[in-house]
């Protein structure tokens, strides 16, 4: 079945949103950076009064500096590690009790990987995460990465990817159960069906759960991966990347008018 356009979705449940939970990297991008259209819709965001927290595989390192810089609430790092908070509020959603042993733990299921696909490349920004450990996902086919979860799982690890990077992670870390923990500890009078949230690839399969965030969009990207995901996107943008996230702020912004 196609996926519903935004634009068919009612009034009555843009309205109802009291927050976004959005991913970044191909949602709020656009080939990889940022744009003016962007800003300006996470600063008309802000004004309406409708907080936006971003929901990022991206590292912690890299996430600690980006809280500060954008008009956001807030993100969750690295597919459901640890969140930060402004003013200055940083929190572990994984609990991890040796962090010198889990990192080490994390390269060696990596340079197991590598036995397999000699070419895997550790990401650039590795050395600034905590929870997960990411190689660029380069042109690794859909056969070979199904290879790679089921050898990640088979030495106790989930295994998930995006447009940029692969990760290899805890069990039970995913985007859906950070966001949730982070609804119940710093929105609580903010429910599942109250939070609208945005993705584009298998990562952010998690918060297209209808059982769990029942207002889900997909940018218009998402139709690349829509044969490899279980949980599809209630509703899809017209338009790609950012310009997808755009598109979705001015629906739930009249709406809310």
């Amino acid at each position: 079945m196609p996926l519903i356009p935004l634009s068919q979705a009612s009034q009555n449940k843009l309205k109802q949103v009291r927050l976004i939970a959005t991913d970044m990297d191909g949602t709020l991008t656009h080939q990889g950076k940022f744009t003016a259209n962007l800003l300006q819709a996470l600063q008309e965001l802000a004004i309406a009064n409708i907080p936006v927290l971003i929901v990022t595989g991206r590292s912690a390192g890299w996430v600690n500096g980006l809280v500060s810089y954008l008009p956001v609430v807030g993100a969750i790092a690295e597919n459901g590690g640890l969140a930060y908070f402004q003013p200055d509020i940083s929190e572990m959603v994984v609990p991890i009790p040796n962090l010198i042993e889990h990192r080490q733990k994390l390269a060696q299921t990596f340079a197991d990987l590598q036995t397999h696909f000699p070419h895997l490349e550790e990401s650039g920004d590795n050395r600034f995460r905590l929870s997960d450990w990411t190689f660029d996902i380069q042109k690794l086919t859909e056969t070979e990465l199904q290879f790679l979860s089921d050898r990640c799982q088979a030495q106790g690890w989930s295994f998930t990817y995006s447009t940029v990077q692969c990760h290899i992670k805890t069990l039970h870390q995913d985007k859906a159960i950070a966001l949730t923990h982070v609804l119940q500890h710093h929105f609580a009078d903010v429910q599942p069906d109250q939070v609208l949230t945005i993705g584009d690839s298998p990562n952010d399969e998690s918060l297209f759960d209808s059982d769990r965030f029942p207002l889900s969009v997909g940018v218009a990207n998402v139709l690349h991966y829509r044969d490899r995901l279980i949980h599809q996107p209630a509703f899809v943008t017209h338009a790609a990347e950012a310009e997808g996230f755009c598109e979705v702020a001015r629906n739930v912004i009249e709406a809310n008018c």
